[in-house]
Order: C-alpha cells, then sequence, then structure tokens
C-alpha cells in the first residue's frame, strides 16, 4: 500500500507548519465599498493546511508563529486552540497604537460574475518580523516530527522569512521529516520589496531543501522561473500542460519528490469545475473532475494540499491521496472560512465518488 516516499511512521507530531496567522474580514456578497459589517475568518496559507489535518484528519499538528499579545491576538489564538493545533509563539507586545500587528485580509465573496476581491493591510505585521534564530528547533522537534510545511505567502513577508523557511527545513530534514512547500504565489505581496525576480530568487534557495512542491502552473512559472508554454491547454481541467512543466521542476531540482496541484475551470464565482494532479517519484496520477456550487472559495488549496498530505502521512497510494486531497479541497469550497468543517468520513465518501443525496 506504500507510498515509498519513506515518511517517518512515528513522532510527537504528525505535522507542522511555519506561517503567519492572519484574520479574514468578510462581509460576505457586498464589496467592502459598500460594507456594514463582517465575519471574521482565522486563517493564514501555512495554518490552514495544518488545522485541516488536526480538525478533520485528526492528527497531532503545530503552528509555528509570530502571536502579538492584544484581542486581536487573543481571537486568532483562541481559533488556533478550536482546531487543535499546538502553538510555538515567538510572542510581540502589541503597543496600543501602530502594532506589530496581526494581518488583515479583507476579501468578499464576490457572486456569479463578479469576482471576489482580496487585499490586505500587513502594516507593522509582527509575522514579518520573524527571522532565523527566533524558535527553538530542536525543541520543536524534540518528540519527532514526520513532515513539516511552509509556503510562499510567509516567504513573501520580508527579507527574514524566506531564511527562515530554510532554517526550519534544515532542521526538520535533520530530524528525518518530509518537507513540503506550497508556492501560493502573491503578486502583491513580492512587489514591495523585490518583485519577482527576488521571488525566484528565495524560493529556489528554499526549494533546495523541499521533498513535495504544491503549485500551479502561474505558481510554477512565477515563484520558480520556469518558462510556461506558448499556448494556453484546451481547457485549465487538463493536465497536459502541467505534467510538461513537471519535467522542467525536476530538471532544476532533481530531489524533489512530488510536485501537486489543483485544476480549477472558473465558469462563475459561484460554479467552477475542479479537479487536482500529482506527480510522484516519476509517475503521474490525475483526479477525477467534479463540477461545484462554490459557497467561499478561499481555502481550497489549502484544502487539497492537506488531503493529500493526509493520505501520503496515512500511506495511502499516490492515487488515493490525490483523490483525498481533492475530495476535501472541494468540500471547503462549501463551508463559510479558510478552514475545514468536513469530517475524514465525508472526504472519503466524496474520494469514492459520493453524491450529494442527503445522508440520513
Amino acid at each position: 500500500m506504500s507510498n515509498d516516499l519513506s515518511i517517518p511512521q512515528k513522532g510527537a507530531l504528525d505535522f507542522v507548519s511555519l506561517g503567519a496567522l492572519v484574520h479574514r474580514l468578510d462581509p460576505g456578497i457586498i464589496p467592502f465599498r459598500k460594507a456594514t459589517e463582517c465575519r471574521i475568518h482565522v486563517s493564514g496559507g501555512e495554518f490552514n493546511v495544518a488545522a485541516n489535518l488536526s480538525d478533520c484528519f485528526q492528527l497531532n499538528t503545530g503552528i509555528v508563529s509570530a502571536m502579538v499579545d492584544y484581542p486581536i491576538g487573543d481571537l486568532i489564538a483562541e481559533r488556533v486552540r478550536a482546531m487543535g493545533v499546538k502553538p510555538f509563539y515567538r510572542r510581540f507586545k502589541h503597543n496600543g497604537v501602530n502594532g506589530p500587528n496581526m494581518a488583515t485580509v479583507y476579501s468578499d465573496m464576490g457572486h456569479g460574475i463578479r469576482p471576489p476581491v482580496v487585499f490586505y493591510n500587513r502594516s507593522n505585521e509582527a509575522a514579518a518580523q520573524l527571522r532565523p534564530g527566533d524558535f527553538d528547533w530542536n525543541a520543536i522537534l524534540a518528540g519527532g516530527v514526520r513532515w513539516f510545511h511552509s509556503g510562499g505567502i510567509f516567504a513573501a513577508l520580508s527579507e527574514t522569512t524566506g531564511e527562515l523557511i530554510i532554517e526550519g527545513m534544515k532542521a526538520a530534514k535533520k530530524a528525518g521529516a518530509m518537507t513540503s512547500f506550497d508556492l501560493n504565489f502573491r503578486e502583491k505581496l513580492w512587489n514591495i520589496w523585490g518583485g519577482q525576480k527576488k521571488a525566484v530568487e528565495v524560493i529556489a534557495r528554499i526549494v533546495e531543501n523541499v521533498d513535495v512542491l504544491v503549485g500551479n502552473e502561474e505558481d510554477l512559472q512565477k515563484g520558480l522561473g520556469i518558462p510556461g508554454p506558448e499556448v494556453a491547454s484546451k481547457s485549465t481541467l487538463d493536465p497536459t500542460t502541467f505534467f510538461g512543466m513537471i519535467d522542467k521542476v525536476v530538471a532544476k531540482y532533481p530531489h524533489v519528490k512530488v510536485v501537486a496541484t489543483t485544476l480549477r475551470e472558473v465558469h462563475s464565482t459561484n460554479h467552477h469545475g475542479w479537479g487536482a494532479v500529482a506527480w510522484v517519484n516519476g509517475k503521474t496520477y490525475t483526479s477525477p473532475t467534479a463540477d461545484l456550487q462554490v459557497l467561499d472559495r478561499v481555502g481550497g488549496g489549502d484544502g487539497f494540499a492537506s488531503g493529500f498530505f493526509y493520505g501520503l502521512l496515512a500511506s495511502e497510494t499516490p492515487e488515493e491521496a490525490v483523490k483525498l486531497g481533492w475530495a476535501h479541497g472541494a468540500l471547503l469550497t462549501t463551508f463559510p472560512g479558510d478552514t475545514t468543517m468536513a469530517t475524514v468520513d465525508q472526504v472519503r465518501a466524496f474520494a469514492k465518488g459520493g453524491s450529494a443525496r442527503i445522508q440520513r
């Protein structure tokens, strides 16, 4: 049954993420310029994966992050506890005026022909101040960690966050863990301090320490600086261009064992075609495709990553792991917020080709 990736079988923690914790303000289908109220979701690309693996898949997970001692920090820390994720925080004091802050993400839901609009307030963000030397990796990894994860959003925050990812990954590899990196290329974040050229430089040094890469065609092109195909593929659910690019990724980084991504065809904000693909140790695997009625698309990619990682950690076949990731990512788009509300039984049922018939 195994997937031959030599993932450690045991560890006090199954999975640890390194990244920024944020809170997302969501006015629903009303755009911010007309909003009068909003919901608050706790999020962070790297955190979402740890939260999903804990809450849905019942693994022992941790988050390494910055935490500010003020009410927004308290709100975020409470949600981290509620999702069952073990925190390893570097704490910052808030001066009561301008920070340091826990970042805010603003994102309406859009509707129909109107896409969601995402922007940030990351001014004086505590997580951007994190740097090598801030965490005692020996203590964090002491009981054994099976898998270590970070991502391109955290790498993009400042000159020091990428260096911290490299430090954490080296410590995790030394402790025997699998390492993964979700490219999550965010142009707006990189543009502030160096643009795409800097992104490619920083990410190249991170990927030298990575076993598992997650990212779509655009992520591979912009984050890794790998030239994409001249012609667009017939459909965004067609994996051939993505598989074509993987050869170039593996030529550049021969130690990478796994490359995976979701495939999304956006018909409208609330109607997506959805698939997923992975390249594992030289072989390619493709999920079924689903037609999704989307409630909240934010977090779907992290939903895929967490289901896929779970499959690999649970020694499922790569084919099954891709299906579990695809199924969990699909379910995630049916819940409000960025983290899971699904159960592992629901994920397995949908991965088997379950339907939306009522479960009595």
